[in-house]
C-alpha cells in the first residue's frame, strides 16, 4: 500500500507509476481488476474561469495519518488486494493532478466500490482548504467542497 500526501513538484507520481507498482505486488495473481481515478483541476467552475488553485492542509502529518486510516478501512471493508493513493497539496493550474487512486481486487464489483468509497471519503473526511483564484476573485472551499 502506497498512500502519500505530497507537495506539488516534490515528487512526480503518475497513475502509471501506481499501477506499475501494484502489478509488482506478490499478491497480483489474486487480482482480476485494477481500477484508477485521477482528479484534476477544473478550469471552469460555475460560469467562471479558474486561473489557479491552492490546496493546503493544516498538518500534512495528521492528514497523512487520516488518509492511511481511511484507506485501510476501505481495503478491509471490500477485501481488495491493494489501494494506492497520492494526494497533492500546493499550487495548481487547469489539468494538474490533485488526487490519484488505484485499487486492485479479485473482482471488478468490490474493486469499483472500494475506489468510489476511497474517493468520497478522501473528499469529505480529510482537512483540506482550497483557494480558487478566478476572474471573479478568490473563493475559499473547505473540506467536502
Amino acid at each position: 500500500m502506497y498512500v502519500k500526501i505530497l507537495k506539488n513538484n516534490e515528487e512526480n507520481v503518475t497513475l502509471c507509476d501506481l499501477i506499475t507498482q501494484i502489478k509488482k505486488s506478490p499478491e497480483i495473481d489474486k487480482c482480476g481488476a485494477i481500477l484508477s481515478f485521477e482528479g484534476i483541476v477544473r478550469g471552469l467552475e460555475e460560469n467562471k474561469r479558474v486561473d489557479k488553485l491552492i490546496l493546503t492542509t493544516p498538518s500534512i502529518e495528521k492528514t497523512q495519518e487520516e488518509l492511511e486510516r481511511i484507506i485501510e478501512e476501505v481495503k478491509n471493508k471490500y477485501i481488495v488486494t491493494e489501494i494506492s493513493v497520492i494526494h497533492y497539496v500546493g499550487e495548481f493550474y487547469t489539468g494538474d493532478s490533485l488526487l490519484l487512486v488505484v485499487v486492485a481486487g479479485a473482482h471488478r464489483l468490490e474493486t469499483r466500490k472500494a475506489l468510489k468509497e476511497s474517493i468520497e471519503r478522501i473528499k469529505y473526511e480529510l482537512n483540506f482548504k482550497k483557494e480558487e483564484f478566478s476572474d471573479d476573485g478568490k473563493n475559499i472551499i473547505m473540506s467536502g467542497g
